[in-house]
């Protein structure tokens, strides 16, 4: 395996850095109960002694603070990017000072850097992986296979990861079992529709400068992520477009008040659009060719493919930064298209991109922490393949964070389970 520098070794003023770093994970430890509440547990019992625990996630400050509540329990904790615009070097120094800890996750590398990163990951050679995107999960089974007999199982954050996962797992080639964190509801219902749709747009918003009111915002997707962009945009009072390719969704978001459209037809009417697809191609030539002058094009899935870049730099006479974050395409008839933070996740990859905020993040990242502790302690339970997260674990998280709200919720009686769980009430 390559070697690559952890991020201490990288840095001008690494002293600095630190200092910088642990600010921001002090911030965000006042605002994550969650992992406050299972760290009081995790921490005294330290159930993941002598695990190794391999991760590529974003490297900001509330990832930070779930990796230390693993190192605090007791795991040796090794983790790099899943992005390459994605990390704060500042959190990513402050992790690497703290003992149980490698970070070597750096921003704006190139393919090469970010691979290594990964590699020099898998060099501590983990017994659990935690993921966002499964690239991590990838390079095990791709080219470090003999890795697998000792991994207990792995964690995946996002939709694209769970996405490419269930292919996997569909062709037989996946080899170690994976809970799909993403799919659990505490998860999916708040970080993908809450999540994503303020971080999205407040990003949007700071790179440009612009204001969403009055204006005609493209939501390509109307799956969590593209529900919850949508419903912002719309509560910031612009008129919003949907656009998909499932009928069953396009008619949801038709119901619920939106216009729905084919994409040639709405890049003739947009003002700002927004990819939340998971999927490739979805802004391409034909679009742009229908595009006003001044457009901006935001990508709120994993990976930069939503938007087609290179098609779209093959029709521009000219390319250049239009200001911090936004590359502007200018073509040949004069209108000029722009692109936010390269094509890549515009809520973590724009120049000043904080991530979702920090109390979405606690809950998706308590789910993170239950499903390592359920690997640990029962991971020989479940075979090679996809799981969905058990829904004891999700409702643990909800009702710590429940409580941290200070919100009383109704149980139930055991008269009403009985008629719950029985099949003989009639009328």
């Amino acid at each position: 395996m390559s070697e690559y520098p952890r991020i201490r070794e990288q840095l001008a003023d690494p002293e600095a850095a630190v200092e910088s770093g642990e600010r921001k994970l002090e911030w965000a430890r006042q605002h994550m109960p969650i992992l406050e509440a299972l760290g009081d547990d995790i921490g005294e019992d330290e159930p993941f002694a002598g695990q190794t625990i391999g991760m590529a996630m974003h490297v900001e400050a509330t990832t930070g603070v779930l990796v230390e509540l693993l190192a605090e329990g007791g795991a040796q904790v090794a983790i790099t990017g899943c992005n390459p615009l994605s990390t704060h070097d500042d959190v990513s120094a402050a992790l690497d000072a703290t003992d149980g800890i490698t970070s070597y996750a750096r921003r704006e590398v190139d393919d090469e850097e970010y691979y290594a990163a990964i590699e020099s990951v898998l060099a501590h050679e983990p017994t659990i992986t935690v993921d966002d995107g499964m690239d991590m999960v990838a390079a095990v089974h791709e080219d470090y296979p003999e890795l697998i007999e000792t991994i207990l199982g792995g964690a995946e954050e996002t939709t694209t990861g769970v996405h490419r996962l269930r292919a996997m797992d569909d062709d037989g080639a996946l080899e170690y079992p994976v809970f799909a964190v993403n799919d659990t509801p505490m998860k999916r219902l708040f970080d993908n529709v809450h999540g994503t749709g303020e971080a999205s747009l407040s990003n949007i918003v700071m790179t440009t400068n612009l204001a969403l009111a009055g204006k005609t915002v493209v939501v390509a997707g109307y799956g969590y992520c593209g529900k919850g962009i949508a419903s912002k945009a719309a509560g910031q009072n612009a008129d919003v477009i949907v656009t998909e390719v499932e009928p069953r969704r396009a008619l949801e978001a038709h119901m619920e008040g939106y216009d729905v459209m084919p994409m040639v037809e709405a890049a003739a009417e947009g003002d700002l659009f927004v990819t939340a697809t998971g999927n490739r191609d979805v802004i391409t030539d034909d679009a742009f060719e229908q595009m006003s002058d001044g457009v901006v094009l935001a990508n709120a899935g994993h990976f930069d493919v939503e938007i087609d870049l290179e098609g779209l730099e093959a029709m521009a006479a000219e390319t250049y930064p239009a200001r911090d974050g936004v590359q502007a395409y200018e073509l040949p008839d004069g209108r000029r298209i722009n692109v936010l933070a390269e094509g890549r996740l515009v809520n973590l990859a724009s120049p000043n991109a904080q991530g979702h905020p920090i109390e979405v993040m606690d809950q998706s990242f308590g789910i993170q922490a239950v499903v390592v502790r359920e690997l640990v302690e029962n991971g020989d339970e479940y075979g090679p393949g996809v799981h969905d997260v058990p829904d004891e674990l999700d409702r643990e998280v909800a009702e710590i964070k429940l409580e941290a709200e200070g919100v009383a919720f109704d149980g139930i009686s055991e008269a009403q389970r009985e008629y719950m769980d029985s099949w003989d009430h009639g009328t």
